[in-house]
């Protein structure tokens, strides 16, 4: 137990305390954000754009670029389900889900295929970015990826689209970030952030909860 704990804590021995704190602000905004989207509340927005917003200053800091890029596009996103949402609201909290049709099908497989080449993108560029875009660097740029590096790209994908398809009240959107959220457990705890892993693991279980009560809405709603 004390090897599993000092592997959890040990990684953050070299943080900041204030950038711990908005670590663990940030995670209780998106498990908020979660809570509110399984509710179909339009609070989901607001308070998932303060999380992605702040994972955007951290990961830039840590130089995880591929989630950064992720949780840069969950923002424009939030703006964007915000308007949707905000329009096709039952009482002005609590908004109407449907099914995907097959163009949106087809699009999310555009959107996951367009998000791969960009993010693999990013680590090609790595040597710059991580060295705060000294183009000096340039020729040390090439098709270095690691493992983590393809996982990332699988992972951002699924988010894209299932934050895509949330935006729009798809209830696939639950399939999408139970996927995304069960390889992101074991992923960010491989990364040294235990935090936001246990976060996933809260988000994989509330994503199974959230599918169970939208596809419960949408019954109710075609009866």
């Amino acid at each position: 137990m004390q090897e599993i704990l000092n592997f959890l804590i040990e990684p953050y021995q070299s943080y900041e305390p204030w950038k711990i704190a908005l670590e663990v602000l940030a995670t209780i905004m998106g498990i908020s954000s979660v809570f509110f989207s399984m509710k179909r509340n339009i609070w989901v927005f607001p308070t998932g754009i303060i999380s992605t917003l702040i994972y955007i200053y951290l990961l830039f800091n840590w130089g995880l670029y591929g989630d950064m890029l992720i949780n840069f596009y969950y923002t424009t996103m939030s703006i964007y389900g915000w308007f949707v949402w905000s329009k096709n609201t039952q009482d002005q909290v609590h908004v109407e889900v449907e099914y995907m049709t097959k163009k949106e099908w087809f699009f999310a497989v555009l959107l996951f295929l367009t998000s791969a080449v960009l993010v693999l993108a990013i680590y090609y560029f790595r040597p710059v970015l991580s060295q705060n875009f000294d183009l000096t660097k340039m020729n040390e740029v090439g098709f270095h990826y690691q493992w983590t590096d393809y996982v990332d790209t699988c992972t951002t994908g699924i988010f894209l689209v299932g934050m895509w398809v949330m935006a729009r009240r798809k209830v696939e959107n639950w399939f999408f970030w139970i996927l995304g959220d069960l390889i992101s457990v074991p992923l960010y705890l491989y990364k040294g952030l235990a935090v936001t892993s246990i976060q996933y693991l809260i988000f994989t279980i509330l994503a199974i909860a959230g599918f169970v009560m939208w596809k419960k809405s949408m019954k109710e709603y075609q009866d």
